[in-house]
């Protein structure tokens, strides 16, 4: 077994599932379903300081002549080493763990939509190695990006099926990467809440450019598939409809994310509300691809990509700038025609200005 100790010193660590939920987790009257979350937000705490701290990376001063894809699947085998033991190096066949072929795939496929859509190279645009391992601790209810490869659990199996079910949690892991190479949001309040929302926001079209959906078939959900059947919930988060994804019990209820800027949650906690503030921006981009209408990634996903990738941001941005940078995006690529409007009227919808002093 080779690896550190995963204490993720001087990373930046984001995981896909709000601490919030494990919290609640964390006073279930059941044994395991508690025990479970107290274990894995221990692991979330060791991690929760040098994701606000930790600088943005940067990418490579030229563009690579060709596209490299590079994986590499690791296997902790539940212990908490990092990276494990390599199970799959790129071109080889798959074994019988459908967990690291899950994982191997969902690599391949962000890479191919990131590729295509938008001619990135990995997520540096240097034709980035990507990492992953697998089977990390027992019941370890989260994924991970923690700055130099996708970590994952396998869930309790009571609450939660394994994180590599669903290849939107992977591309939003990963989009953390992207994030980190380009506008390097701080992971606090508006800005960390943008890095949240960029990584649904990609991590949802790589799962809609995968099925070939248009913007008004896609489910728009995030982590579907993560719940098992005693959670009454679809999935983590709707961009469609912040704030309806559950409504458990189990979970303390109904999923919390406002869609609109009067119902922002204040606060400390989760770096200033990252993973709940983070529905207002998904959902304008909700709204701004089902007014585009068509694969959202070609025109909607493009004005995203081009305004995170702009070098134009702080990295404190909050919503209202990068509102105002999408809409000067959307100008600039097609003029005040139905894409410039659909930005706009998107973002008053959530209670912000993108357009004007």
């Amino acid at each position: 077994m080779t690896g550190t100790d995963g204490t993720g010193a001087g990373r930046r660590v984001c995981g896909i599932l709000p601490p919030y939920i494990l919290e609640k987790l964390a006073e279930a009257d059941e044994t395991a379903v508690r025990e479970a979350a107290q274990e894995t937000l221990a692991v979330d705490a060791e991690f929760r300081e040098a994701r606000a701290i930790t600088p943005s990376r940067v990418g490579p001063e030229a563009l690579p002549e060709r596209f490299v894809l590079k994986r590499t699947v690791f296997d902790t085998h539940h212990s908490l080493f990092l990276p494990g033991d390599v199970v799959r190096r790129e071109g080889e066949p798959p074994g019988t763990d459908g967990t690291a072929t899950r994982a191997y795939e969902s690599l391949g496929l962000t890479f191919d939509f990131y590729r295509e859509a938008y001619g990135r190279h990995s997520i540096d645009d240097g034709n980035l190695g990507l990492d992953a391992t697998v089977h990390y601790r027992r019941r370890f209810n989260n994924a991970f990006w923690d700055g130099e490869r996708m970590v994952f659990g396998d869930g309790d199996g009571r609450v939660f099926n394994d994180f590599t079910i669903s290849v939107d949690v992977v591309a939003h892991e990963l989009t953390h990467g992207v994030t980190e190479y380009t506008a390097g949001f701080e992971y606090q309040d508006q800005s960390g809440a943008l890095n949240e929302s960029m990584s649904d926001v990609f991590g949802s079209l790589v799962k809609q450019f995968a099925r070939r959906q248009t913007a008004e078939e896609a489910d728009w959900l995030i982590g579907a598939g993560l719940f098992t059947p005693a959670v009454r919930g679809q999935a983590l988060r709707s961009m469609r409809a912040p704030g309806t994804a559950y409504d458990s019990p189990l979970l303390g209820g109904r999923d919390p994310q406002p869609d609109h800027m009067t119902h922002y949650v204040h606060g400390p906690e989760d770096n200033g509300g990252v993973h709940i503030n983070s529905g207002i921006p998904n959902h304008a981009f909700y709204l701004t691809a089902v007014a585009i209408g068509g694969f959202a990634w070609e025109r909607a996903g493009r004005i995203w990509y081009d305004t995170l990738t702009s070098g134009r941001l702080s990295r404190t941005a909050d919503f209202q700038e990068f509102a105002r940078a999408t809409v000067a995006t959307a100008e600039r690529l097609y003029g005040t025609r139905t894409e410039f409007e659909a930005v706009v009227k998107a973002w008053s919808d959530v209670g912000l200005n993108g357009h004007g002093p």
